[in-house]
């Protein structure tokens, strides 16, 4: 059973914790070191329930995840297009929690008016790229080599939905 809702400033530090899981990877974020929960505070606030929703993801009954809407690039001209985040404890990981999730954001932002949503991620990260396909995401974009992680160059691929 998964359920969802609003993200208080009471959940931070388990979004935290599990944004902060998926670093070691070098799959998921660019981020290469720990973020602490006061580093994240600006970013929990540009969130809200009217169009750019932070949802704390429960699988039965437990916390497991979170994903969000975020403004994308911060220009009037673009308030109808968004990116999605989305981050699941490695232990809720292969139980189709992220397309059930990818489908209940996608039904939220059409009715708040959203055009488009966009979601980028590492050429390598095949889980990812696996599940955005599965759900009609389309490769919208290419940045080869625009990473380093460890030495090593990553591709970014930018991965589009219109909603309209």
């Amino acid at each position: 059973m998964i359920t969802y809702r609003h993200a208080t400033l009471n959940d931070l530090p388990f979004i935290v914790e599990v944004y902060n899981s998926t670093i070691a990877s070098r799959m998921v974020t660019a981020d290469t070191s720990p973020v602490s929960i006061d580093s994240k505070r600006d970013w929990f606030e540009q969130h809200n329930e009217d169009n750019r929703p932070l949802w704390l993801i429960q699988y039965q009954n437990q916390p497991c995840g979170w994903i969000s809407l975020s403004s994308f690039y911060g220009r009037p001209a673009y308030s109808k297009t968004v990116e999605v985040s989305l981050y699941l404890h490695e232990q809720f990981r292969g139980k189709k929690i992220g397309q059930y999730m990818l489908a209940q954001i996608e039904e939220y932002a059409r009715k708040v008016g959203i055009d488009s949503i966009l979601s980028y991620v590492f050429g390598h990260n095949i889980p990812s790229m696996s599940l955005f396909s599965k759900m009609q995401y389309q490769q919208w974009g290419l940045c080869p080599k625009i990473a380093e992680l460890d030495g090593v160059k990553r591709d970014l691929i930018i991965f589009g939905k219109s909603l309209i």
